[in-house]
C-alpha cells in the first residue's frame, strides 16, 4: 500500500526503516510524550521489522530522496463494528515546521474516511504537547475532552507514578467529507 501526496510518500514499513527510524527515535527530546524510552539501533531494527509485517504503522518519505522522515500510526480499535480507528505520529525534528506531518496525516484520513469507509478518528496527546494538539488542530479535529490523570509513561526514583493529562480529540466522516 502506497499514498501519495505532493511532497510525501506514506507506504507500509520495510525492514531498512530502521536507521531512518533510530535517527528520531534515539533522542529524549522526540519521545518526552511517549511511552518508553530512548531506542537503541538493535530495537529500531526489530521494530522495524515488527512493523513492515504488521499494518498500523506507515512510514512518511520524501519523494525527492525517499528518506524516511517520520511515522504514522492508523490502527482499528475495538469493538471493530465501530469503525473507530485511532492516529498518532512521530517524527524526525530535522523536519519539523514544514508541515509535514499535517501533510501525511491528512492523507492518511483521506485513505480512511474514503477508502476503508471508517466512521470515526480519536487521536490522544498531552495537553504539554501543544506542538501535537495543534497539528489535529490543523487536521479539523474536534477536541472532545481533557482527561486529568489519565496515564503515566514514567516513575520517579522511588517508583511512584508520574501521571499526565491527556486530550482526546476525534472526526467524524461526515464531518471530515464537509471539510474536503
Amino acid at each position: 500500500m502506497l499514498l501519495e501526496t505532493e511532497r510525501l510518500i506514506v507506504r507500509e514499513f520495510s525492514e531498512n526503516n530502521w536507521s531512518d527510524l533510530h535517527e528520531y527515535l534515539s533522542l529524549e527530546q522526540v519521545l518526552k510524550y511517549e511511552p518508553g524510552g530512548v531506542s537503541s539501533e538493535e530495537e529500531c531494527k526489530n521494530m522495524a521489522r515488527e512493523r513492515a509485517e504488521g499494518d498500523c504503522f506507515w512510514a512518511v518519505s520524501l519523494k525527492e530522496t525517499n528518506k524516511m522522515i517520520g511515522h504514522v500510526y492508523f490502527g482499528q480499535q475495538e469493538p471493530a463494528e465501530f469503525k473507530t480507528w485511532m492516529i498518532g505520529y512521530i517524527f524526525n525534528p530535522n523536519y519539523y515546521g514544514k508541515g509535514y506531518a499535517t501533510e501525511a496525516c491528512q492523507r492518511i484520513l483521506e485513505y480512511g474516511f474514503k477508502e476503508l469507509g471508517i466512521h470515526r478518528v480519536v487521536a490522544m496527546c498531552n495537553p504539554e504537547n501543544a506542538s501535537s494538539w495543534r497539528l489535529l488542530e490543523r487536521l479539523n479535529m474536534r477536541r472532545e475532552g481533557h482527561f486529568k490523570k489519565k496515564a503515566f509513561f514514567k516513575r520517579t526514583d522511588d517508583g511512584q507514578p508520574i501521571w499526565h493529562d491527556a486530550y482526546q480529540y476525534a472526526i467524524l466522516n461526515e464531518e471530515w467529507s464537509f471539510i474536503v
